[in-house]
């Protein structure tokens, strides 16, 4: 006959520990890197340019590109236009160019990255990663 305490123990609702896996990261995919960080550069220029839309509709709603015309004009001299340079299209342009740099900059960096890791693997033995199923 078992005890009370017996029973009570093989009725508990404790789930046995989690199973831990401890791998070694030790390559990194080349073309996976690459359109990875291209992925990741889309999203950014997407970003760029919204933020640098929303960023020029609030400065000229509120009246900053007019104080700022007038006082350059005012130190400058009466030529000096600033609407002309900084027009919805110029800081789009502007926008654009950058956020395409930044996507062939970014792509070649997670290219970069990829290789040096793969390189440094064979120095260091890879990084350490534990997972567990809980």
């Amino acid at each position: 006959m078992s005890s009370v305490a017996e029973k009570l123990a093989g009725k508990s609702n404790r789930k046995p520990p989690a199973k831990q896996v401890r791998l070694r990261l030790v390559y990194i995919d080349f073309w996976s890197a690459v359109k990875l960080s291209f992925l990741v550069a889309v999203c950014l220029a997407v970003v760029n340019i919204v933020a640098s839309f929303l960023v020029f509709t609030i400065v000229q709603s509120t009246g900053l590109f007019e104080n700022l015309n007038s006082l350059v004009q005012d130190v400058a001299g009466a030529g000096t236009d600033l609407r002309s340079i900084l027009s919805l299209g110029n800081v789009m342009g502007f926008a654009i160019v950058v956020s395409l740099l930044n996507l062939v900059v970014t792509t070649a960096l997670g290219a970069v990255v990829a290789v040096l890791y793969n390189l440094s693997v064979k120095i260091t033995g890879g990084i350490l990663v534990g997972f567990t199923n809980s």
